[in-house]
Protein backbone atom coordinates (compact mmCIF):
# COMPACT_ATOMS: atom_id res chain seq x y z
CA UNK A 1 0.00 0.00 0.00
CA UNK A 2 1.45 3.38 -1.01
CA UNK A 3 2.03 5.97 1.67
CA UNK A 4 -0.58 8.30 0.24
CA UNK A 5 -3.15 5.47 0.19
CA UNK A 6 -2.86 4.89 3.92
CA UNK A 7 -2.59 8.57 4.75
CA UNK A 8 -5.65 9.35 2.69
CA UNK A 9 -7.68 7.02 4.92
CA UNK A 10 -6.93 9.19 7.95
CA UNK A 11 -9.30 12.05 8.72
CA UNK A 12 -8.32 15.22 10.52
CA UNK A 13 -10.15 15.46 13.85
CA UNK A 14 -8.66 18.85 14.75
CA UNK A 15 -5.47 20.86 14.28
CA UNK A 16 -3.36 18.36 16.21
CA UNK A 17 -5.14 15.01 15.76
CA UNK A 18 -5.69 12.50 12.91
CA UNK A 19 -7.80 9.34 13.00
CA UNK A 20 -8.27 6.15 11.01
CA UNK A 21 -11.63 4.46 11.83
CA UNK A 22 -11.56 0.73 12.64
CA UNK A 23 -13.76 -0.10 9.63
CA UNK A 24 -10.74 0.30 7.34
CA UNK A 25 -9.12 -3.02 8.26
CA UNK A 26 -10.87 -6.18 9.50
CA UNK A 27 -8.32 -6.80 12.26
CA UNK A 28 -8.82 -3.37 13.88
CA UNK A 29 -10.74 -3.43 17.17
CA UNK A 30 -10.55 0.35 17.81
CA UNK A 31 -9.68 3.45 15.76
CA UNK A 32 -6.04 4.52 15.32
CA UNK A 33 -5.10 8.07 16.28
CA UNK A 34 -1.98 10.15 15.63
CA UNK A 35 -1.15 13.45 17.30
CA UNK A 36 0.68 15.57 14.72
CA UNK A 37 0.81 18.91 12.97
CA UNK A 38 0.01 18.89 9.26
CA UNK A 39 3.73 19.01 8.45
CA UNK A 40 4.63 16.14 10.79
CA UNK A 41 1.69 14.07 9.53
CA UNK A 42 2.82 14.47 5.91
CA UNK A 43 6.36 13.46 6.88
CA UNK A 44 5.30 10.34 8.84
CA UNK A 45 6.66 7.22 7.17
CA UNK A 46 4.32 4.57 5.77
CA UNK A 47 5.76 1.78 7.91
CA UNK A 48 5.20 3.73 11.11
CA UNK A 49 1.57 4.44 10.18
CA UNK A 50 1.00 0.77 9.38
CA UNK A 51 2.52 -0.20 12.72
CA UNK A 52 0.19 2.25 14.45
CA UNK A 53 -2.80 0.65 12.72
CA UNK A 54 -1.57 -2.80 13.76
CA UNK A 55 -1.71 -1.80 17.45
CA UNK A 56 -5.49 -1.68 17.09
CA UNK A 57 -5.55 -5.47 16.66
CA UNK A 58 -4.46 -6.29 20.22
CA UNK A 59 -7.04 -8.29 22.21
CA UNK A 60 -8.55 -6.16 24.96
CA UNK A 61 -7.39 -2.80 23.60
CA UNK A 62 -9.66 0.07 24.62
CA UNK A 63 -10.63 3.44 23.19
CA UNK A 64 -7.88 4.05 20.60
CA UNK A 65 -4.48 2.90 19.36
CA UNK A 66 -2.37 6.03 19.77
CA UNK A 67 0.85 7.54 18.49
CA UNK A 68 2.66 10.72 19.49
CA UNK A 69 4.15 13.34 17.11
CA UNK A 70 7.65 11.86 17.50
CA UNK A 71 6.40 8.65 15.82
CA UNK A 72 8.83 6.57 13.76
CA UNK A 73 9.01 2.91 12.84
CA UNK A 74 10.39 0.37 15.26
CA UNK A 75 10.08 -3.29 16.14
CA UNK A 76 6.37 -4.18 16.10
CA UNK A 77 4.54 -1.03 17.23
CA UNK A 78 6.04 2.32 16.23
CA UNK A 79 8.25 4.32 18.55
CA UNK A 80 5.82 6.82 20.05
CA UNK A 81 3.02 4.25 20.31
CA UNK A 82 0.53 3.95 23.17
CA UNK A 83 -1.96 1.14 23.72
CA UNK A 84 -4.08 0.40 26.79
CA UNK A 85 -5.63 -3.05 27.15
CA UNK A 86 -7.99 -4.44 29.77
CA UNK A 87 -6.11 -6.34 32.44
CA UNK A 88 -8.89 -8.89 32.94
CA UNK A 89 -9.01 -10.19 29.36
CA UNK A 90 -6.29 -8.29 27.47
CA UNK A 91 -2.67 -8.94 26.62
CA UNK A 92 0.85 -7.74 27.35
CA UNK A 93 3.33 -7.54 24.47
CA UNK A 94 7.15 -7.56 24.76
CA UNK A 95 7.48 -5.88 21.36
CA UNK A 96 5.19 -3.10 22.53
CA UNK A 97 7.73 -2.24 25.23
CA UNK A 98 10.81 -2.66 23.07
CA UNK A 99 14.30 -4.02 23.54
CA UNK A 100 15.48 -1.16 25.78
CA UNK A 101 13.04 -1.76 28.63
CA UNK A 102 12.54 1.44 30.64
CA UNK A 103 14.78 3.54 28.51
CA UNK A 104 14.14 6.81 30.29
CA UNK A 105 15.46 10.20 31.28
CA UNK A 106 16.15 12.04 34.52
CA UNK A 107 16.91 15.68 35.15
CA UNK A 108 19.10 17.12 37.92
CA UNK A 109 19.08 20.78 38.87
CA UNK A 110 21.86 22.84 40.40
CA UNK A 111 21.90 26.13 42.30
CA UNK A 112 24.44 27.56 39.86
CA UNK A 113 24.18 29.98 36.94
CA UNK A 114 25.94 29.49 33.62
CA UNK A 115 28.58 32.16 34.34
CA UNK A 116 29.60 30.26 37.49
CA UNK A 117 30.38 27.03 35.61
CA UNK A 118 31.39 28.30 32.16
CA UNK A 119 35.13 28.02 32.70
CA UNK A 120 34.91 24.43 33.99
CA UNK A 121 32.56 22.80 31.45
CA UNK A 122 35.30 21.17 29.36
CA UNK A 123 37.07 19.66 32.38
CA UNK A 124 33.87 18.45 34.05
CA UNK A 125 32.64 16.85 30.82
CA UNK A 126 35.97 15.11 30.27
CA UNK A 127 35.92 13.66 33.78
CA UNK A 128 32.34 12.44 33.36
CA UNK A 129 33.19 10.85 30.02
CA UNK A 130 36.07 8.95 31.60
CA UNK A 131 34.13 7.91 34.71
CA UNK A 132 30.86 6.77 33.07
CA UNK A 133 31.34 3.88 30.61
CA UNK A 134 29.56 4.42 27.31
CA UNK A 135 29.23 2.44 24.10
CA UNK A 136 27.95 -0.95 22.96
CA UNK A 137 28.51 -3.62 25.62
CA UNK A 138 30.66 -1.33 27.78
CA UNK A 139 30.57 -2.07 31.50
CA UNK A 140 32.20 -0.98 34.73
CA UNK A 141 35.35 -2.52 36.16
CA UNK A 142 33.33 -3.65 39.20
CA UNK A 143 30.53 -6.15 38.72
CA UNK A 144 27.65 -6.74 41.09
CA UNK A 145 27.24 -10.24 42.46
CA UNK A 146 24.24 -12.30 41.38
CA UNK A 147 22.62 -11.69 44.77
CA UNK A 148 23.12 -7.94 44.35
CA UNK A 149 21.71 -8.01 40.81
CA UNK A 150 18.63 -9.78 42.19
CA UNK A 151 18.18 -7.05 44.76
CA UNK A 152 18.49 -4.36 42.10
CA UNK A 153 15.87 -6.16 39.99
CA UNK A 154 13.49 -6.41 42.93
CA UNK A 155 14.18 -3.08 44.65
CA UNK A 156 15.56 -0.70 42.02
CA UNK A 157 17.48 2.36 43.27
CA UNK A 158 16.45 1.69 46.87
CA UNK A 159 19.16 -0.91 47.09
CA UNK A 160 21.80 1.52 45.78
CA UNK A 161 20.70 4.28 48.13
CA UNK A 162 21.08 1.83 51.03
CA UNK A 163 24.66 1.25 49.84
CA UNK A 164 25.39 4.98 49.87
CA UNK A 165 24.84 5.77 46.17
CA UNK A 166 22.31 8.55 46.64
CA UNK A 167 19.72 9.70 49.13
CA UNK A 168 16.14 8.94 50.08
CA UNK A 169 14.83 11.99 48.23
CA UNK A 170 16.10 10.50 44.96
CA UNK A 171 13.68 7.59 45.34
CA UNK A 172 10.75 9.92 45.94
CA UNK A 173 11.55 11.78 42.71
CA UNK A 174 11.40 8.70 40.46
CA UNK A 175 8.35 7.56 38.53
CA UNK A 176 6.66 4.93 40.73
CA UNK A 177 9.46 5.67 43.22
CA UNK A 178 11.74 3.59 41.02
CA UNK A 179 10.11 0.29 41.96
CA UNK A 180 7.65 -1.60 39.77
CA UNK A 181 6.19 -5.00 40.71
CA UNK A 182 9.01 -7.45 40.05
CA UNK A 183 10.34 -10.93 40.67
CA UNK A 184 14.02 -11.43 39.90
CA UNK A 185 13.49 -15.17 39.49
CA UNK A 186 11.54 -14.49 36.27
CA UNK A 187 14.63 -12.88 34.65
CA UNK A 188 17.00 -15.28 32.89
CA UNK A 189 20.50 -15.97 34.12
CA UNK A 190 21.84 -14.79 30.76
CA UNK A 191 20.16 -11.41 31.20
CA UNK A 192 21.50 -11.09 34.75
CA UNK A 193 25.01 -11.91 33.57
CA UNK A 194 24.80 -9.21 30.90
CA UNK A 195 23.66 -6.68 33.48
CA UNK A 196 26.12 -7.45 36.26
CA UNK A 197 28.70 -4.82 35.25
CA UNK A 198 26.44 -2.30 33.48
CA UNK A 199 24.79 -0.49 36.41
CA UNK A 200 26.01 3.08 36.00
CA UNK A 201 26.69 3.03 32.26
CA UNK A 202 25.29 5.04 29.35
CA UNK A 203 25.36 2.60 26.46
CA UNK A 204 25.12 3.65 22.83
CA UNK A 205 22.66 4.99 20.26
CA UNK A 206 20.72 8.08 21.34
CA UNK A 207 21.71 7.71 24.99
CA UNK A 208 23.58 10.64 26.46
CA UNK A 209 24.49 12.77 29.44
CA UNK A 210 24.21 16.54 28.94
CA UNK A 211 25.13 19.58 30.99
CA UNK A 212 22.56 22.21 30.01
CA UNK A 213 21.43 25.72 30.82
CA UNK A 214 17.89 27.00 31.08
CA UNK A 215 17.20 29.06 27.96
CA UNK A 216 13.51 29.95 28.32
CA UNK A 217 10.84 29.66 30.99
CA UNK A 218 7.21 29.43 29.88
CA UNK A 219 5.50 28.61 33.20
CA UNK A 220 7.14 30.42 36.09
CA UNK A 221 5.09 28.80 38.85
CA UNK A 222 5.87 25.27 37.70
CA UNK A 223 9.50 26.14 36.96
CA UNK A 224 9.99 27.46 40.49
CA UNK A 225 8.42 24.33 41.99
CA UNK A 226 10.63 22.12 39.79
CA UNK A 227 13.72 24.10 40.82
CA UNK A 228 14.38 25.72 37.42
CA UNK A 229 15.56 29.30 37.02
CA UNK A 230 16.65 31.45 34.09
CA UNK A 231 20.22 30.74 33.00
CA UNK A 232 20.41 28.02 35.64
CA UNK A 233 22.47 24.89 35.04
CA UNK A 234 20.88 21.42 34.87
CA UNK A 235 22.10 17.92 34.00
CA UNK A 236 20.10 15.44 31.90
CA UNK A 237 20.72 11.67 31.83
CA UNK A 238 19.16 9.50 29.10
CA UNK A 239 19.76 5.74 29.16
CA UNK A 240 18.00 2.46 29.86
CA UNK A 241 18.35 -1.14 31.00
CA UNK A 242 21.34 -1.94 28.78
CA UNK A 243 22.12 -5.57 27.92
CA UNK A 244 19.90 -6.92 30.69
CA UNK A 245 16.74 -5.33 29.29
CA UNK A 246 17.63 -6.28 25.73
CA UNK A 247 18.12 -9.90 26.71
CA UNK A 248 14.92 -9.94 28.77
CA UNK A 249 12.89 -8.69 25.83
CA UNK A 250 14.53 -11.22 23.50
CA UNK A 251 13.83 -14.06 25.94
CA UNK A 252 10.12 -13.27 26.14
CA UNK A 253 9.68 -12.56 22.43
CA UNK A 254 10.74 -16.16 21.85
CA UNK A 255 8.17 -17.37 24.38
CA UNK A 256 5.47 -15.15 22.88
CA UNK A 257 5.71 -17.01 19.56
CA UNK A 258 4.36 -20.10 21.28
CA UNK A 259 1.84 -18.16 23.37
CA UNK A 260 -0.06 -16.72 20.40
CA UNK A 261 -0.43 -20.19 18.87
CA UNK A 262 -1.45 -21.71 22.18
CA UNK A 263 -4.08 -19.02 22.80
CA UNK A 264 -5.28 -18.68 19.18
CA UNK A 265 -4.37 -15.00 19.01
CA UNK A 266 -4.35 -13.70 15.44
CA UNK A 267 -2.27 -10.61 14.74
CA UNK A 268 -1.33 -8.76 11.52
CA UNK A 269 2.35 -8.67 12.54
CA UNK A 270 4.28 -11.37 14.41
CA UNK A 271 6.38 -8.65 16.07
CA UNK A 272 3.27 -7.85 18.12
CA UNK A 273 3.27 -11.35 19.64
CA UNK A 274 1.90 -11.25 23.16
CA UNK A 275 0.65 -13.12 26.22
CA UNK A 276 -2.77 -12.96 27.88
CA UNK A 277 -1.98 -10.69 30.81
CA UNK A 278 -3.60 -12.97 33.39
CA UNK A 279 -1.86 -16.10 32.10
CA UNK A 280 1.18 -17.61 33.78
CA UNK A 281 3.40 -16.50 30.88
CA UNK A 282 1.87 -13.03 30.96
CA UNK A 283 2.65 -12.63 34.64
CA UNK A 284 6.14 -14.01 34.11
CA UNK A 285 6.81 -11.26 31.58
CA UNK A 286 5.11 -8.54 33.62
CA UNK A 287 7.26 -9.30 36.68
CA UNK A 288 10.46 -9.80 34.65
CA UNK A 289 9.77 -6.51 32.86
CA UNK A 290 9.28 -4.84 36.24
CA UNK A 291 12.70 -6.13 37.25
CA UNK A 292 14.33 -4.74 34.10
CA UNK A 293 12.61 -1.40 34.68
CA UNK A 294 13.86 -1.32 38.27
CA UNK A 295 17.34 -2.10 36.98
CA UNK A 296 17.08 0.86 34.60
CA UNK A 297 16.04 3.25 37.37
CA UNK A 298 19.04 1.96 39.33
CA UNK A 299 21.33 2.45 36.34
CA UNK A 300 20.39 6.13 36.15
CA UNK A 301 20.76 6.38 39.93
CA UNK A 302 24.33 5.10 39.81
CA UNK A 303 25.18 7.57 37.03
CA UNK A 304 23.66 10.31 39.17
CA UNK A 305 25.97 9.37 42.05
CA UNK A 306 29.00 9.55 39.74
CA UNK A 307 27.88 12.91 38.38
CA UNK A 308 27.50 14.30 41.90
CA UNK A 309 30.93 13.11 42.99
CA UNK A 310 32.59 14.78 40.00
CA UNK A 311 30.50 17.94 40.29
CA UNK A 312 31.48 18.43 43.92
CA UNK A 313 35.18 18.42 42.97
CA UNK A 314 34.58 21.67 41.12
CA UNK A 315 31.64 23.31 42.90
CA UNK A 316 30.22 23.46 46.42
CA UNK A 317 26.78 22.77 44.95
CA UNK A 318 25.29 19.25 44.82
CA UNK A 319 22.85 18.51 41.93
CA UNK A 320 19.33 17.57 43.08
CA UNK A 321 17.06 15.18 41.20
CA UNK A 322 13.97 16.86 39.75
CA UNK A 323 12.44 13.71 38.28
CA UNK A 324 13.14 10.40 36.54
CA UNK A 325 10.57 9.26 33.99
CA UNK A 326 10.41 6.12 31.86
CA UNK A 327 9.41 5.88 28.23
CA UNK A 328 9.46 2.14 27.37
CA UNK A 329 7.06 0.37 29.74
CA UNK A 330 3.86 -1.63 30.18
CA UNK A 331 2.30 -0.66 33.50
CA UNK A 332 -0.83 -1.63 35.37
CA UNK A 333 -2.87 1.55 35.87
CA UNK A 334 -6.46 2.47 36.66
CA UNK A 335 -8.28 4.69 34.15
CA UNK A 336 -11.87 5.69 33.53
CA UNK A 337 -13.44 3.96 30.54
CA UNK A 338 -17.11 4.59 29.70
CA UNK A 339 -17.66 6.06 33.14
CA UNK A 340 -16.09 3.15 35.04
CA UNK A 341 -12.67 2.84 36.68
CA UNK A 342 -10.95 -0.24 35.28
CA UNK A 343 -7.47 -1.75 35.44
CA UNK A 344 -5.51 -1.38 32.22
CA UNK A 345 -2.10 -2.52 31.03
CA UNK A 346 -0.84 0.70 29.47
CA UNK A 347 1.91 0.11 26.93
CA UNK A 348 4.06 3.16 26.26
CA UNK A 349 6.80 2.63 23.69
CA UNK A 350 8.78 5.79 23.18
CA UNK A 351 6.09 7.62 25.12
CA UNK A 352 6.21 9.34 28.49
CA UNK A 353 3.72 9.22 31.34
CA UNK A 354 2.29 12.68 32.12
CA UNK A 355 0.04 12.61 35.18
CA UNK A 356 -1.81 15.86 36.04
CA UNK A 357 -1.95 17.97 39.17
CA UNK A 358 -3.40 16.32 42.29
CA UNK A 359 -2.59 12.83 41.01
CA UNK A 360 -1.57 10.63 43.94
CA UNK A 361 1.17 8.83 41.98
CA UNK A 362 3.38 11.88 41.63
CA UNK A 363 5.56 13.42 44.36
CA UNK A 364 3.66 15.58 46.81
CA UNK A 365 5.94 18.52 45.99
CA UNK A 366 4.61 18.55 42.40
CA UNK A 367 0.92 17.86 42.96
CA UNK A 368 -0.07 21.51 42.64
CA UNK A 369 1.29 21.74 39.08
CA UNK A 370 1.50 18.18 37.72
CA UNK A 371 4.19 15.63 36.97
CA UNK A 372 7.44 16.84 35.39
CA UNK A 373 7.73 15.59 31.80
CA UNK A 374 11.20 15.53 30.23
CA UNK A 375 11.51 15.53 26.42
CA UNK A 376 15.09 15.47 25.07
CA UNK A 377 15.91 17.03 21.73
CA UNK A 378 18.49 15.81 19.25
CA UNK A 379 22.21 16.25 19.90
CA UNK A 380 23.17 19.90 19.99
CA UNK A 381 19.56 21.10 20.07
CA UNK A 382 17.21 22.17 22.86
CA UNK A 383 15.31 19.86 25.19
CA UNK A 384 12.07 20.67 27.02
CA UNK A 385 10.56 20.25 30.46
CA UNK A 386 6.77 20.11 30.53
CA UNK A 387 4.08 19.19 33.06
CA UNK A 388 1.11 16.82 33.02
CA UNK A 389 -2.39 18.31 32.74
CA UNK A 390 -5.98 17.00 33.17
CA UNK A 391 -6.71 17.05 29.41
CA UNK A 392 -4.09 14.33 29.02
CA UNK A 393 -6.82 11.91 30.08
CA UNK A 394 -7.62 11.42 26.38
CA UNK A 395 -4.24 9.72 25.84
CA UNK A 396 -4.18 7.77 29.13
CA UNK A 397 -1.99 10.61 30.41
CA UNK A 398 0.70 9.86 27.83
CA UNK A 399 2.79 12.22 25.72
CA UNK A 400 5.85 12.25 23.47
CA UNK A 401 9.31 11.24 24.62
CA UNK A 402 11.62 13.37 22.48
CA UNK A 403 12.35 14.56 18.96
CA UNK A 404 11.84 11.21 17.18
CA UNK A 405 13.99 10.02 14.30
CA UNK A 406 13.46 11.42 10.82
CA UNK A 407 16.35 9.46 9.29
CA UNK A 408 17.63 5.94 9.96
CA UNK A 409 21.00 5.47 11.58
CA UNK A 410 22.32 4.01 8.32
CA UNK A 411 20.99 7.03 6.43
CA UNK A 412 22.57 9.38 8.92
CA UNK A 413 25.99 7.72 8.58
CA UNK A 414 25.75 8.09 4.78
CA UNK A 415 24.66 11.71 4.85
CA UNK A 416 26.47 13.23 7.83
CA UNK A 417 30.19 13.72 8.33
CA UNK A 418 30.84 13.06 12.01
CA UNK A 419 33.99 15.16 12.13
CA UNK A 420 32.26 18.12 10.46
CA UNK A 421 29.36 17.81 12.89
CA UNK A 422 31.72 17.92 15.88
CA UNK A 423 33.28 21.09 14.48
CA UNK A 424 29.85 22.59 13.92
CA UNK A 425 28.82 21.89 17.51
CA UNK A 426 32.11 23.26 18.84
CA UNK A 427 31.47 26.52 16.95
CA UNK A 428 28.12 26.74 18.76
CA UNK A 429 30.02 26.51 22.05
CA UNK A 430 28.93 22.91 22.77
CA UNK A 431 31.53 20.55 24.19
CA UNK A 432 31.16 16.98 22.87
CA UNK A 433 32.84 13.94 24.43
CA UNK A 434 32.26 10.75 22.45
CA UNK A 435 33.76 7.37 21.65
CA UNK A 436 33.42 7.53 17.85
CA UNK A 437 32.64 9.95 15.04
CA UNK A 438 30.33 7.32 13.55
CA UNK A 439 28.16 7.37 16.64
CA UNK A 440 27.98 11.15 16.52
CA UNK A 441 26.89 11.10 12.87
CA UNK A 442 24.03 8.70 13.69
CA UNK A 443 22.67 11.19 16.24
CA UNK A 444 23.05 14.36 14.16
CA UNK A 445 20.29 16.97 14.53
CA UNK A 446 19.26 16.48 10.90
CA UNK A 447 18.54 12.81 11.63
CA UNK A 448 15.72 13.87 13.99
CA UNK A 449 12.47 15.78 13.86
CA UNK A 450 12.34 19.35 15.11
CA UNK A 451 11.79 19.02 18.87
CA UNK A 452 10.14 22.46 19.04
CA UNK A 453 7.48 21.30 16.58
CA UNK A 454 6.90 18.06 18.49
CA UNK A 455 6.50 20.07 21.69
CA UNK A 456 4.13 22.49 19.97
CA UNK A 457 1.86 19.54 19.13
CA UNK A 458 1.74 17.98 22.60
CA UNK A 459 1.24 21.40 24.17
CA UNK A 460 -1.40 22.44 21.64
CA UNK A 461 -3.22 19.11 21.89
CA UNK A 462 -3.42 19.47 25.68
CA UNK A 463 -1.38 16.35 26.46
CA UNK A 464 1.03 18.40 28.60
CA UNK A 465 2.16 22.01 28.94
CA UNK A 466 5.53 23.65 28.40
CA UNK A 467 7.48 24.73 31.46
CA UNK A 468 11.03 25.42 30.25
CA UNK A 469 13.48 25.02 27.38
CA UNK A 470 17.08 24.02 28.06
CA UNK A 471 20.05 24.06 25.69
CA UNK A 472 23.24 21.93 25.81
CA UNK A 473 26.58 23.13 27.08
CA UNK A 474 28.26 19.71 26.97
CA UNK A 475 27.23 16.35 25.48
CA UNK A 476 28.67 12.99 26.55
CA UNK A 477 27.86 10.04 24.27
CA UNK A 478 28.86 6.47 23.55
CA UNK A 479 29.42 4.91 20.14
Amino acid sequence: MATTELKNKFTRVNKWLWELPEKNFPFMRVPARLYASEKLFKETEERALKQLVNIASLPGIVRHALAMPDIHSGYGPPIGGVGAVRAKDGVISPGFVGFDENCGVRLLTTQLKFKEVEGHIESVAEEMHKAIPSGVGKGRSKSFSRAEVNRILNEGPRFLVEQGFGKKRDIERCESEGKLPADASRVSEKAKKRGADQVGTLGSGNHFLEIQRVKNIFDREAAEIFGLSEDGVVIMIHTGSRGLGHQNCKDFLNKAKKAVRKNNINLPDAQLNCFPFKSEEGQDFFLALGGACNYSFANRQMITDTVRRIWKRYFSDEPELIYDVAHNTAKLETHEIDGKEIDLVVHRKGSTRAFPENHMEIPEAYRSVGQPVIMPGSMGESSYILRGVPDGKTSFYSTGHGAGRAMSRTGARKNVDGRELLQRLRKKGIVVKCSSEKGVAEEAPEAYKDISEVVEVVDGAGLCKKVAEVEPLAVIKGE
